[in-house]
């Protein structure tokens, strides 16, 4: 049987594309370019992975956004890049979370799209 390897992109529309690229790219040091931005499996690390997770139709883990999608990308520090987006304006949602395989952290970026952060367990942590 053929099968998936892998999570090749998220594909998401904006009403600013490129405005909302370069508040990711100044905000969060995302590598973007004309297409977006592309991240190695090199670039992961030890203990990093892609999700694929369908959400119930009513759930509540979206809010306060009213998208239908989050976003999770995973940060070397959460505390500072959480300090970096709400400088540059985003609104924090909750608390950061503790878990055993990390710790994460959530912001509204500049349209509305809620966004976790992850900063996975140092290896040995």
């Amino acid at each position: 049987m053929a099968r998936v390897l892998g999570l090749g992109g998220v594909f998401f529309k904006a009403a600013d594309p490129q405005r909302l690229a370069a508040w990711y790219r100044d905000c969060l040091g995302m590598p973007v370019d004309e297409y977006g931005a592309a991240f190695q499996p090199g670039d992961m690390p030890a203990g990093g992975y892609s999700a694929w997770s369908p959400f119930a139709e009513d759930t509540t883990y979206f809010q306060p956004s009213g998208r239908a999608f989050m976003f999770n990308l995973v940060v070397d520090d959460l505390d500072g890049c959480l300090a970096q987006v709400m400088q540059a304006g985003a609104t924090l949602v909750g608390d950061v979370a503790d878990e055993e395989y990390g710790r994460f952290g959530w912001f509204l970026d500049p349209e509305g799209n809620k966004v976790e952060l992850w900063e996975p367990r140092k290896s040995g942590a």
